[in-house]
């Protein structure tokens, strides 16, 4: 029990996110560079967050099987967008998995497994599209793609732990509502904001044309 809380404690102190919620330009080598991406954009961490909570909500092999979609379809996500594939309204996108994801908990339905298997798939693809096209350009992209690979899945660790933590106990469970709420008000509020001020959506060519990143192509 001890070990558990330590662990839980660790993994809280690594996946913190620091001042810097926004998709910003991260220098460091290609993994540090992928492994922070999904951990300081402040909807990036919401949502896979969400997703470890709403796995323990429904319990069963769902605790696995829905962060490992996701987890899957982020790396699908993220070549699709390191090879300039456009996504339709992907900032929408990722404000959308945001509160949905955060309704789900909030309603603490069950729902079958499949469904949320899909719903986090299509969630994923947005997500990690948004890692790829922003991938530096002096970075190794399969460094950088083995980062946010592993950020998201510690992530979601995080929320199974949290989740766990959470419904050994009915005010536990209740907070875990609550937090859902709160997660689906800041989903929507993402939302209104992609739709007012929609950002023009970024090739991975254009990335790394950057001067920002030295101009400098990642190895292949």
């Amino acid at each position: 029990m001890r070990t558990t809380g330590r662990l839980l404690t660790l993994l809280g102190i690594l996946l913190l996110p620091s001042s810097s919620w926004a998709h910003v330009g991260l220098h460091g080598d290609g993994f540090t560079s992928g492994f922070a991406h999904p951990i300081f954009g402040f909807d990036h961490f919401l949502a896979m967050l969400s997703v470890g909570l709403l796995s323990v909500q429904l319990g069963g092999r769902a605790i696995w099987t829905v962060p490992a979609t996701f987890v899957l379809f982020v790396l699908i996500g993220g070549i699709l967008g390191m090879r300039g594939v456009p996504f339709f309204t992907v900032e929408a996108g990722i404000a959308s998995s945001v509160l949905i994801l955060g309704l789900a908990i909030l309603a603490d339905r069950q729902i079958p497994v499949l469904f949320a298997m899909a719903g986090v798939a299509v969630f994923g693809l947005f997500h990690g599209h948004a890692h790829g096209t922003e991938m530096p350009g002096f970075v190794h992209p399969a460094s950088y793609a083995s980062g946010f690979v592993l950020g998201t899945a510690l992530i979601h660790l995080l929320g199974v732990g949290l989740g766990l933590f959470a419904t050994r106990n009915r005010i536990g469970s209740v907070s875990l509502r609550v937090a859902g709420a709160l997660i689906a008000l800041l989903g929507l509020n993402f939302f209104i904001t992609a739709i007012r001020e929609p950002k023009p959506q970024r090739t991975a060519a254009q990335i790394r044309a950057n001067p920002e990143f030295g101009n400098v192509h990642a190895a292949r």
